[in-house]
């Protein structure tokens, strides 16, 4: 079962963990992150700014969580930021979910029923952050 502690059961693997895999999934993700752009794959896994960004994604997701679908005040700040200043795309958002989904299974052992249910919570979030993303004009 999926619960809000996993999402901070030992930050540093999954912080790390969490770029990795998305970047060698998806390696074209990497250029929407100016700090991390030219920064080899080897060096990654040792890149402070990688941790720290990573930190700041698990916490935020650790916040949406708790929020418990009572996320608007948390979700109309981050989708602001995320169209307007980083530009992220929405439809990366599906990638970034699924990402996390996988790691929080491979290194915080996330059940498949914790999974699916981390799924779906994401996917009430992702189509939450399309509507203020659609309000925006993006």
């Amino acid at each position: 079962m999926l619960s809000v502690s996993s999402v901070t059961v030992n930050k540093t693997i999954l912080c790390f963990s969490f770029f990795l895999s998305l970047f060698k999934q998806k390696p074209e993700t990497q250029k929407l992150f100016p700090k991390f752009v030219g920064i080899a794959e080897s060096d990654l896994s040792s890149n402070k700014q990688v941790s720290e960004h990573g930190a700041t994604v698990l916490k935020k997701l650790g916040e949406l969580l708790k929020a418990r679908g009572d996320h608007a005040k948390i979700l109309k700040p981050l989708s602001q930021t995320h169209a307007k200043i980083h530009k992220i795309p929405i439809e990366h958002f599906n990638v970034i979910s699924e990402v996390v989904i996988k790691v929080m299974a491979e290194k915080a052992g996330l059940d498949q029923a914790g999974q699916e249910a981390l799924r779906s919570i994401m996917g009430i979030v992702i189509a939450d952050m399309a509507a203020n993303y659609k309000e925006l004009g993006h």
